[in-house]
């Protein structure tokens, strides 16, 4: 077999329709498939990529849907003081503990809160928290220690 013997498979490649070749054709007569009025039946008719009728396009819509992303904001998780009651007596906690057990999804890089819903019924030592005053008063109630992250 040598490249100058090939022969195309006849099955390959579907001849292409031609259109407004007479009725008999069964794609000519009178609108030759290109429906009744409009712009798209006209002969030389061209539509631009994302035009839309004259209606604003989608893609000058779009940098107006963005609205608006404040750059200072922080990331800042909260979590029920109730919710340390999870680990054990005398043990030193750390966000990355809440992680392990479940609490949070992940640690957020702004830090994660304790606020003051319910009572700490452990005694432990917390490190890199962020705290609200009441929390920090049931905290240092229920007799544990907590070193603040800043």
């Amino acid at each position: 077999m040598r490249l100058h013997s090939l022969v195309r498979p006849k099955s390959n490649k579907t001849k292409k329709k031609r259109l407004g070749r007479g009725i008999g054709s069964g794609v000519g007569g009178h609108t030759v498939g290109r429906g009744q009025k409009g712009q798209k039946s006209r002969s030389g008719h061209s539509i631009p990529v994302g035009f839309e009728g004259g209606q604003v396009p989608l893609y000058k819509k779009l940098p107006k849907l963005g609205g608006f992303k404040n750059p200072t904001s922080k990331k800042i998780i909260s979590i029920s003081l109730v919710k340390l009651n999870l680990f054990e007596d005398g043990g030193k906690v750390v966000p990355q503990d809440l992680v392990k057990k479940g609490v949070i999804k992940k640690v957020p890089k702004d830090g994660v809160k304790i606020l003051a819903n319910g009572n700490l019924h452990r005694k432990l030592e917390l490190e890199g928290f962020l705290v609200t005053k009441q929390a920090k008063k049931l905290i240092e109630k229920s007799g544990s220690k907590i070193n603040e992250a800043f």
